[in-house]
């Protein structure tokens, strides 16, 4: 039997390529998404991956999807941890609002996210878990404390969670992407992408989706047992650790 796959944030940018690579790859997928039903729905025409709606700063939430999903598919051997936001603003003019919005997306999703299957998968032997970070938890960023800090938190519960559970099967690792080719990138002005975005990239280029997508196909496979609590950075080459 396929095992299954949960992505969150999976319906679009960077979420809905690592939804079909996984389903390219033989996996069953599910992809949580957040509000915008229209793409989502759009999503599921075109690939056939169901999705499932529901806020992952919710544990409520998280743990109905979570058993919907287990009902419908099956349980949930490997799960991808990518939703996220941004609220953008340096902190003297941050508002609590944006940074409680960016840390519950961000990071508590991951507790959310992960608390109800996690004790399924040490049952069963085996379990996949790749939390999606950035660069920018790597470095900072200015106008991004609340991002920053939340990308970076998530690194630290990747190596606490697979430090836990190395004896049970369970592989957790992150994945730190650069600047991609996302919707939210493409909307900035092509002359400011090429003065300011571009010469910070030793390859001379944005990432696509798809290769953030093969990091995790990669880290999930039954043959990548013994990598856990690593981090693998697909920048082009911006930052280097």
């Amino acid at each position: 039997m396929p095992r299954v796959a949960v992505v969150s944030g999976g319906s679009r940018g960077i979420g809905a390529a690592i939804s079909k690579a996984l389903q390219a790859a033989g996996y069953k997928v599910a992809a949580n998404y957040a509000g915008n039903d229209a793409v989502a729905a759009k999503f599921k025409a075109e690939t056939g991956i169901p999705v499932y709606k529901w806020d992952v700063s919710s544990y409520k939430d998280c743990g109905e999807g979570l058993k919907k999903v287990s009902e419908d598919l099956g349980p949930i051997d490997i799960l991808v941890n990518n939703a996220g936001i941004t609220r953008d603003v340096t902190l003297h003019k941050m508002t609590p609002e944006q940074w409680y919005a960016v840390i519950n997306t961000n990071l508590n999703s991951l507790f959310n996210m992960a608390r109800p299957v996690i004790e399924g998968m040490r049952e069963r032997g085996f379990g996949r878990i790749v939390n999606i970070s950035s660069i920018n938890g790597q470095k900072g960023q200015i106008g991004q404390t609340n991002y920053a800090a939340s990308k970076a938190g998530d690194i630290g519960f990747t190596k606490s969670l697979a430090q836990e559970n190395a004896g049970k099967g369970i592989t957790v690792n992150a994945v730190c992407p650069g600047y991609i080719a996302t919707d939210m990138i493409k909307a900035v002005p092509a002359d400011v992408l090429k003065k300011s975005v571009l010469p910070l990239i030793p390859v001379g280029r944005l990432g696509e989706p798809e290769e953030i997508a093969r990091c995790v196909v990669f880290l999930v496979a039954e043959e990548s047992g013994f990598i856990t609590g690593s981090t693998l950075t697909a920048n082009g080459g911006q930052y280097m650790i």
